[in-house]
């Protein structure tokens, strides 16, 4: 019978250690998903015990008290498991004085152990520190099985009830109904060895219900990662889709910002064509009058021949700018007199503002040499000249000054173009420099958006300034 005791204890032992392994390495590889270190620790130990008792029916019986205390430490922790789950591990503090009932239970059963006729009393304090801590275990079971009522919990709410129950009738046996005094006699009584046979066959199903309900977990967690994978696939999907919806979106506004773009190319060139086409208009005018009166000098006809070869070259010039304006390309700077700049603008001017009876003040600093494109500055000038005599003939005044100035400042060129009109409308001025945003009822809205497109793409800044009395005034500043 003592070697069947035997067998017994080892079995357990080698189920025990094949359990740790594998709830070892469960841990190891799941830790960072939620698994406990109390459950390896748990299994381990009872694994620890069962061989210490198998050790000691060859040995020193002092294996007893090690196979005991490690027996009532692998149900402790237990308690520990069941608390994590319901997230209220002990304080450190609680932890330490806990762990101190072990100790204690050590040295009083060793005490025991080495004391005449207290087989009893030993095993009555291991069932006993036992089931309480069985009732500790199902109490934290059943809060636990609030949250989680899997069929794996609550078999292990039974099985913990059920080892609580032939530890109960173990207890009640030996200090009731038992007179035997040694151990290997107990254990050769059937009663007590069916007793011991379902505590350790519980605690063994008990393990196995935690690897189940571990396994269970990750099954759940890779369930609910291969549904986040479907999920986030049909999420993929829909995100593929509207991408693609997207690029259609962009297409779609690509080929309407072009077609914008093209409108506003046209309309620009038309806006800024109406300059050198109505000074060709005029000087046709005044050829047919001359040619009508008879009055045509050679050296005249060379005049206004010379003058519509000039429209016609800046018209030219005009559309190869704004071209490559709209095409975002090299600005093609070279270094130019600003002055030279002003003057060239003048000349073409001055027909149209001596027929509105306006004015020039010039006031040019020598010597302003500027890194831009030429065409494309002379547009912005142009067209913030042609601004300021458009609002002086609707201003209605008698007294029509435009003043330009040009002057050095620092590591910049500065200059202004202003007015005596009317100003700019206070509804108007945050909207100056929009795209088709106009002052005037007939206008497109095109020249200030120009210019400020032309001023930032040559590196300068442009801004709308309160002239001193009444009318406009517009700052360009151009890097040297």
């Amino acid at each position: 019978m003592e070697l069947a005791n035997q067998i017994f204890f080892i079995a357990f032992a080698l189920i025990g250690l094949g359990l740790f392994l594998s709830a070892l390495y469960q841990y190891r590889a799941n830790k960072a998903s939620g698994f406990s270190i109390y459950w390896p620790l748990s299994v381990g130990i009872f694994s620890l015990s069962s061989l210490s008792f198998g050790i000691a029916l060859w040995t020193h019986k002092f294996f007893l008290t090690i196979a005991n205390t490690s027996f009532i430490i692998s149900v402790f922790l237990l308690i520990f498991l069941y608390r994590s789950w319901n997230q209220r591990p002990f304080t450190k503090n609680q932890a330490l004085l806990l762990s101190l009932i072990p100790v204690i239970i050590f040295f009083f059963y060793d005490y025991l152990r080495v004391t005449p006729d207290t087989f009893k009393y030993r095993v009555a304090l291991i069932t006993i520190t036992q089931e309480l801590f069985l009732i500790w275990q199902i109490w934290e079971l059943r809060k636990y099985y609030q949250v989680d009522r899997t069929i794996v919990v609550r078999w292990l709410i039974f099985l913990t009830a059920f080892t609580l129950l032939g530890e109960t009738c173990r207890t009640l046996w030996v200090l009731i109904g038992s007179t035997q005094t040694n151990f290997f006699l107990y254990a050769q009584d059937a009663l007590a060895l069916t007793l011991l046979w379902i505590g350790y066959g519980s605690t063994i199903l008990v393990y196995v219900a935690l690897g189940s309900f571990y396994l269970e977990k990750q099954i759940r967690k890779e369930n609910q990662i291969a549904n986040a994978l479907k999920v986030t696939k049909e999420e993929n999907e829909k995100i593929t889709e509207l991408l693609k919806e997207k690029e259609r979106l962009i297409y779609g506004l690509m080929k309407a910002n072009k077609t914008a773009a093209t409108g506003a190319l046209s309309a620009s060139i038309a806006h800024e064509l109406n300059q050198p086409l109505g000074a060709s208009n005029l000087n046709i005018q005044f050829l047919k009058m001359k040619l009508e009166k008879g009055a045509l000098t050679p050296e005249l006809g060379k005049e206004i021949l010379d003058s519509l070869e000039d429209d016609n070259k800046r018209a030219t010039t005009i559309v190869k700018s704004l071209r490559s304006i709209f095409t975002e390309g090299e600005t093609n700077a070279e270094k130019i007199q600003l002055g030279d700049l002003i003057s060239k603008v003048l000349d073409i001017v001055k027909p149209e503002l001596k027929s509105k009876n306006i004015q020039i003040q010039l006031r040019v600093d020598d010597d302003l040499v500027i890194k831009v494109n030429p065409a494309e500055i002379e547009q912005v000038i142009l067209n913030l000249v042609n601004n300021a005599a458009q609002a002086l003939a609707n201003s209605g005044k008698r007294q029509r000054l435009i003043t330009i100035e040009a002057i050095s400042a620092g590591e910049s060129v500065h200059l202004t173009v202003s007015d005596n009109g009317t100003g700019v409308p206070l509804e108007f001025k945050p909207h100056l420099f929009e795209l088709l945003s106009s002052t005037r009822q007939a206008g497109m809205g095109l020249g200030l958006w120009l210019c400020k497109h032309i001023v930032n793409r040559n590196g300068g800044l442009i801004h709308h300034e309160e002239a001193h009395g009444e009318g406009a005034k517009f700052v360009v500043k151009f890097p040297r």
